[in-house]
């Protein structure tokens, strides 16, 4: 018998509509991880690379949804994101790590993305931007001043 000492989850609820993932370990602990979050830090070999310094980072990632959750034994889920990934493994203490350091880690994202010329909203692609911009003449959003 193998003793761990990573806690072990007590439930797993997806909510499609707002794209979070709400998990709850036997150490009382719990955490609300957004869909987008839990793709930008895919444990896959594609997006964390073989090494450090080795990271893709994942840019238009902001809509993306969850459309399958698989288990894997008893350590870990392997989701199917709408974008079609679905290489990454998330064992029970990856889950428990991407929750207990998501303030720092999402913030790590934030500012690798301005770093890389794509500041503002996370995994906004400039580009589409652009193509907003040039076809309307003005993006709708937040605090624009339009009904929406």
């Amino acid at each position: 018998m193998t003793v761990t000492n990573t806690p072990q989850p007590t439930g797993i609820t997806l909510h499609n509509a707002s794209r979070v993932l709400d998990i709850s370990f036997d150490d009382g602990a719990s955490f609300s991880l957004p869909y987008e979050y839990l793709r930008v830090y895919s444990p896959s070999a594609e997006v964390q690379g073989h090494g450090k310094g080795q990271e893709t980072l994942q840019l238009g990632k902001r809509l993306v949804g969850l459309s399958g959750l698989e288990p894997v034994g008893n350590y870990a889920v392997q989701p199917t994101f709408s974008d079609g990934h679905n290489s990454g493994l998330y064992t029970w203490s990856y889950l428990y790590k991407l929750g207990a350091e998501q303030a720092t880690l999402w913030q790590d994202y934030l500012d690798r993305l301005s770093a890389a010329g794509y500041p503002g909203d996370s995994g906004r692609d400039a580009k589409a931007d652009m193509t907003i911009k040039q076809s309307s003449g003005h993006v709708h959003g937040p605090g624009c001043g339009h009904q929406h």
